[in-house]
């Protein structure tokens, strides 16, 4: 009878495992939002940090060569030297131009609507216009 006794009392019940697993759902369900939050805004950041060192890029191509590179021409001037410019003293950036945080290319405009050029990111949902998560990031702001 003792060694019965022993078998009951060295395990966990299906009552106890079903508490466990409950109150880590509870602590899971409580920290994970938080957790997303900041990775969201870190992909902001990210972008926003991009867009100024592209900027920065832009304009010692700018320097250079007396203009910013065309629409056509895109970002990729930046890494390549586009036709026949004298004065092209690139590669601008150390490494290929990257994709922003969500996985989609920058949009570069030059001429652009509201300067020299345009540099957007469309943020999580890819498209124009947009709050919080969504909100567009540019170059201009």
């Amino acid at each position: 009878m003792k060694n019965n006794q022993r078998r009951r009392q060295s395990g966990f019940t299906l009552i106890e495992l079903l508490v466990v697993i409950i109150i880590l759902g509870l602590l899971s369900a409580l920290v994970a939002p938080k957790f997303f939050g900041k990775v969201d805004k870190a992909k902001l950041k990210t972008a926003k940090t991009q867009i100024e060192l592209f900027g920065s890029a832009l304009d010692e191509f700018r320097l250079d060569n007396g203009r910013y590179p065309t629409t056509s021409e895109g970002l990729e001037a930046l890494r390549s030297k586009p036709g026949a410019l004298t004065n092209w003293d690139g590669p601008y950036l150390p490494k290929q131009i990257p994709l922003d945080p969500w996985g989609r290319n920058y949009v570069y405009t030059s001429p652009g609507e509201h300067g020299p050029y345009d540099l957007i990111s469309y943020a999580a949902d890819g498209s124009a216009g947009g709050d919080n998560n969504d909100r567009d990031i540019a170059s201009w702001e």
